[in-house]
């Protein structure tokens, strides 16, 4: 695909056909599979207007090419809600052209708009690609995440 404008929109209902394999490519860049009733979940939450997540594609030349989806949530450490930045991925064939820096702005912009003081994600450890990409948007935290399965 050569280089053309990106759009990102927000995720509507019949975007589903379009979100789909993205949703699948990113499953796939980190290695897991996830089951179809947490896919049907997920899309259900993306599409429900009171969930506090968000969905956001871009396109680039009539194909979506690149998926973000955010979660708003309270915090103790400030007024203001924060947005969180669960997923985030770009077609492997097509990065580096701005795309996932055409998302990253627009989930900004989306979570000023919805009064949110603050956009924070977390990526491996391992992916110093996206690394380069983050560290021209944001500030690294310092923070180390630990996590507890409690299923």
């Amino acid at each position: 695909m050569c280089m053309s404008a990106i759009t990102v929109l927000p995720l509507a209902a019949e975007d589903h056909a379009a979100w789909f394999p993205l949703w699948r490519g990113y499953q796939a860049f980190y290695n897991v599979d996830m089951a179809p009733d947490v896919t049907a979940a997920t899309w259900a939450r993306l599409m429900d207007a009171a969930a506090p997540m968000d969905g956001l594609l871009a396109w680039q030349a009539g194909q979506a090419v690149g998926l973000a989806h955010t979660v708003r949530h309270l915090s103790t450490w400030s007024i203001a809600e924060r947005c969180y930045l669960n997923d985030l991925f770009v077609e492997p064939d097509i990065r580096g052209q701005g795309i996932g820096r055409a998302l990253i702005e627009a989930v900004y912009a989306r979570a000023a708009a919805a009064g949110c003081g603050a956009v924070y994600w977390l990526t491996h450890e391992t992916n110093a690609t996206a690394m380069r990409l983050y560290d021209g948007v944001a500030t690294r935290s310092g923070f180390v995440q630990y996590f507890k399965s409690l299923a």
